[in-house]
């Protein structure tokens, strides 16, 4: 992780204090700080369904930003309790397309690479501190 470059990746795309958090082991960045990461980036996403049952949803997200094309997928499963799924919510499409749509925009802006994730993409990273 290079704090220089993660220090100009929060002034380009205008990110505030409350927008990052510190996670155990990463840095992670709230739903909010996603939004306003895309509208700055300017990025387009479309989504296609993969799979989308009940308990389990799989969305792969094709996101543009200028000439750069990603395609990257979010999933969710809703199992017996916690321990048995990757969420807790019934809203297991909603979550794929959130997780889908975080791993785009990171990975599309240069986040990733420096080990940053978005809150969306695991229930262990959800910001306790607030």
């Amino acid at each position: 992780m290079n704090k220089e470059k993660l220090t100009e990746l929060y002034k380009l795309y205008k990110l505030e204090k409350e927008d990052v958090f510190k996670h155990q082991h990463y840095l992670i960045i709230t739903r909010s700080g996603i939004d306003k990461i895309q509208a700055v980036a300017k990025i387009q996403i479309n989504y296609e369904v993969v799979r989308c049952e009940p308990n389990f949803a799989v969305f792969k997200a094709i996101a543009h930003k200028g000439s750069a094309t990603i395609e990257t997928f979010g999933s969710a499963f809703k199992g017996e309790n916690y321990k048995d799924g990757s969420t807790n919510s019934w809203y297991v499409a909603e979550m794929a397309e959130k997780r889908a749509m975080s791993r785009a925009v990171l990975k599309l802006t240069g986040f990733y690479e420096q080990g940053v994730f978005g809150e969306d993409e695991s229930e262990s990273f959800k910001n306790n501190n607030k």
